[in-house]
């Protein structure tokens, strides 16, 4: 069955982000110039009800999304989420450019048991006409998701608890690509036209997302985030996890944490960097990418973008979107600058309430 929930025309969306140790929104508007929060909010989740983006305790996460809740509009009444790790799969085929959308379904449907490698009867599917082929002008590209029916109705489910109607239901490294709108301006002229890494570094995965020309062409993820990090902290140094979690963002660390624990987990981060932009290079043809954007909660952490930047001898950012096409009234923006880069995936969700649809 082809799932509806990715097709229809979406009216104003709150993006959330359910991520193992937090769950984010953001609520756009557009403005003439870009787009402007008009609210925001992050909550943690309890430790386990989340895990490979696979809704554990749906108690857990509901608590957290109904502290969510109260930040919004009441008048708010739909959202856009996301779904990933290994419930999903994507896929880029190639179909007859002269079909249309009517016809693509019918023949996805016809060939789905030998595109998509879990039994039908659970996974919901969605298709969206990519670019002509460039190698047979008479075919098109087709990108093909599929993700576990499961996963998507815990999320369904649990926004409809706080009477939020799920509109759409994207993949995770599609709304991080998307989310690249918002940083051009943080990069030199013409980088809409450059590739473009965005790496969301999360607490247990890492989400790849390269954007040639305003378009995802490349994701992958990894399973390795900032939590390794706090878990380095409470092993070297006897630390209760969450003193050990504090500590890491206030920065309050003995003196030889550099060389001890931040160091090495630096250059753990810097081989998964490599090694995934060295799949994209292989794949595309290209020797590399033009910039790397760093996202998510451990996006900030020190040194990184220096590092990456000389080993790499790519241009390496933190995404500010700020710096970009985003707006925010004052108050708000000084909250939310300092971990601005944690919210691309929300933002990116949230996006999709002005992007063009297919009916």
């Amino acid at each position: 069955m082809l799932s509806k929930l990715w097709k229809r025309q979406a009216p104003q969306m709150v993006g959330i982000d359910i991520g193992s140790h937090e769950i984010k929104a953001i609520l756009l508007s557009k403005t003439a110039d870009g787009y402007k929060i008009q609210n925001h909010a992050s909550v943690p989740v309890r430790k386990g009800a989340v895990v490979d983006h696979d809704i554990r305790d749906t108690e857990a996460v509901i608590e957290s999304l109904r502290q969510i809740r109260r930040g919004l509009p009441k008048s708010l009444k739909f959202a856009a989420v996301a779904v990933s790790g290994s419930a999903v799969m994507t896929k880029v085929i190639y179909m007859d450019a002269a079909l249309n959308e009517e016809e693509m379904e019918a023949q996805i449907e016809i060939e789905a048991d030998n595109l998509i490698p879990y039994s039908l009867d659970e996974v919901s599917i969605d298709f969206e006409r990519l670019n002509p082929n460039i190698t047979d002008p008479t075919k098109v590209n087709v990108l093909l998701s599929a993700c576990r029916t499961e996963n998507i109705d815990s999320r369904v489910d649990s926004l409809d608890a706080i009477e939020l109607d799920v509109k759409v239901v994207d993949v995770e490294a599609y709304a991080l690509g998307r989310s690249a709108e918002l940083i051009y301006g943080q990069l030199p002229d013409g980088a809409k036209d450059k590739s473009i890494a965005m790496v969301d570094i999360g607490a247990n995965m890492t989400t790849f997302s390269v954007v040639e020309n305003g378009d995802t062409t490349f994701i992958r993820e990894q399973a390795f985030g900032g939590e390794l990090f706090t878990q380095s902290i409470v092993s070297f140094y006897g630390m209760p996890h969450d003193e050990a979690e504090r500590a890491k963002i206030t920065g309050q660390l003995p003196r030889n944490y550099m060389f001890e624990v931040l160091s090495p987990f630096q250059m753990q981060l810097l081989q998964q960097i490599k090694r995934t932009l060295q799949i994209y290079c292989t794949a595309s043809g290209r020797e590399k990418v033009d910039y790397i954007v760093l996202c998510g909660g451990t996006a900030k952490l020190e040194g990184m973008v220096e590092l990456l930047t000389n080993e790499l001898g790519t241009h390496t950012i933190v995404a500010d979107p700020f710096q970009g096409c985003l707006h925010a009234d004052d108050v708000m923006k000084s909250q939310l600058q300092p971990n601005m880069s944690k919210y691309m995936v929300a933002c990116g969700l949230a996006l999709r309430s002005y992007a063009q649809w297919r009916t």
